[in-house]
C-alpha cells in the first residue's frame, strides 16, 4: 500500500510552550508600548493632575516627541521575557494536561488555570515589572526627581544598588494579585469565546481576532483597579499596603479613579492578545512544518 497514513500530531514540547510564549509576548508588546505607557501615565497622575487620553498624548509629543511613546521599551521587553514565558507556557501545560487526562475543561476551570499560570509569571516577572513602572513613569517628572535609567538592566542593577534587593519585589502580592485576575479573564474568556464562535467562524484569524477582543474588553474591566493599586504601590517611594493605597484613591478620587485609562488600557489589552494568539499560532505552525518535512 503507497498511501501514508497520516498521524495524530504530537504535541509541542512543554520548554517549547515557554519559549513560543515569551517571543510571541515580546513581539506583540513592541507594537503596543505606546498605549501601555500612556496608560501608566493616567494611573499615576493624582487628582490634581488628571488628563484624558489626548491629554497625556499631546504632553508626551511636546516634553519628550515621538521616541518618548517608547520609553521602557527594553523593561518591557524582558517583562514579556520574564512574565509572558512564564504564564503562557504553565497554561498551555496546564491546559495540555487536563485535556489529555480528563477532556476538555470546562469555563470555571480555564478561570483558575489562567489564574494559577498568571500568579507564577507575574512573580517570576515582577523585578521587571517594578522597573517598567519606573521607566515609564520618569518623563511626568521634573528633570531634577528623574531617575534617567538607560535601560532595563541598567534599572535593576541601580535599584539594587540604591535601594536593596528586596525593592526589585516591591508591590509584588499587588503584581501577583493582578496577574491572577488578568489572566483569569484574559486566557479563561479567550479560550471560552474560542470554543464557542469556532464553529459559527471557523479557525482562523477572523477567530482570533473576534474572541481576542472580547477577552481584552473583559479583562479590561475586571483587572484595572487592581492594576492601579499595583502601579502605585511600585511607583511609591516608601513602601504602602495595597489596601491604604486603594482606600487613599476612592477617599481622594473617587470610586471611578479606579478605571482611570479604560481606553488606553484597552488599546493595549485587546491588540496585545490579538498579537500574542497570532504570533503565537504561526509560530506553531511554523514548529508543525519544520518537524513533519522531516518525517
Amino acid at each position: 500500500m503507497s498511501d501514508k497514513i497520516k498521524k495524530p500530531r504530537k504535541p509541542i514540547p512543554g520548554w517549547l510552550n515557554f519559549v513560543f510564549g515569551g517571543m510571541s509576548g515580546m513581539m506583540g508588546i513592541c507594537v503596543v508600548q505606546p498605549a501601555d505607557l500612556v496608560k501608566t501615565r493616567m494611573q499615576l497622575s493624582g487628582p490634581s493632575g488628571k488628563k484624558s487620553v489626548l491629554g497625556v498624548v499631546g504632553d508626551i509629543l511636546r516634553k519628550e516627541g515621538v521616541t518618548g511613546f517608547y520609553t521602557g521599551l527594553s523593561a518591557a521587553l524582558f517583562r514579556q521575557a520574564t512574565y509572558t514565558t512564564g504564564r503562557l507556557g504553565c497554561y498551555n501545560g496546564l491546559s495540555n494536561y487536563y485535556t489529555s487526562t480528563y477532556g476538555v475543561p470546562s469555563f470555571p476551570i480555564k478561570l483558575v488555570m489562567g489564574m494559577a499560570a498568571g500568579g507564577l509569571g507575574a512573580f517570576i516577572g515582577t523585578p521587571a515589572e517594578v522597573a517598567l513602572i519606573r521607566m515609564t513613569a520618569d518623563g511626568r517628572l521634573p528633570p531634577e526627581q528623574r531617575r534617567n535609567y538607560k535601560n532595563v538592566f541598567n534599572a535593576l542593577t541601580r535599584i539594587i544598588s540604591e535601594e536593596g534587593p528586596a525593592m526589585l519585589f516591591r508591590g509584588a502580592t499587588a503584581t501577583v494579585t493582578r496577574a491572577m485576575v488578568v489572566n483569569g479573564a484574559q486566557l479563561g474568556t479567550y479560550a471560552q469565546a474560542r470554543e464557542m464562535l469556532v464553529s459559527q467562524m471557523g479557525d482562523g484569524i477572523g477567530l482570533h481576532f473576534v474572541a481576542s477582543l472580547i477577552s481584552g474588553l473583559v479583562t479590561t474591566f475586571a483587572s484595572l483597579p487592581v492594576d492601579i493599586v499595583k502601579t502605585r504601590v511600585q511607583n511609591s517611594a516608601k513602601g504602602t499596603s495595597q489596601v491604604a493605597v486603594l482606600k487613599k484613591i476612592i477617599q481622594n478620587e473617587g470610586v471611578f479613579a479606579l478605571w482611570s485609562g479604560f481606553i488606553p488600557t484597552y488599546a493595549k489589552i485587546g491588540p496585545l492578545t490579538v498579537l500574542i494568539f497570532i504570533f503565537l499560532e504561526q509560530l506553531n505552525a511554523m514548529y508543525y512544518r519544520w518537524t513533519e518535512s522531516d518525517d
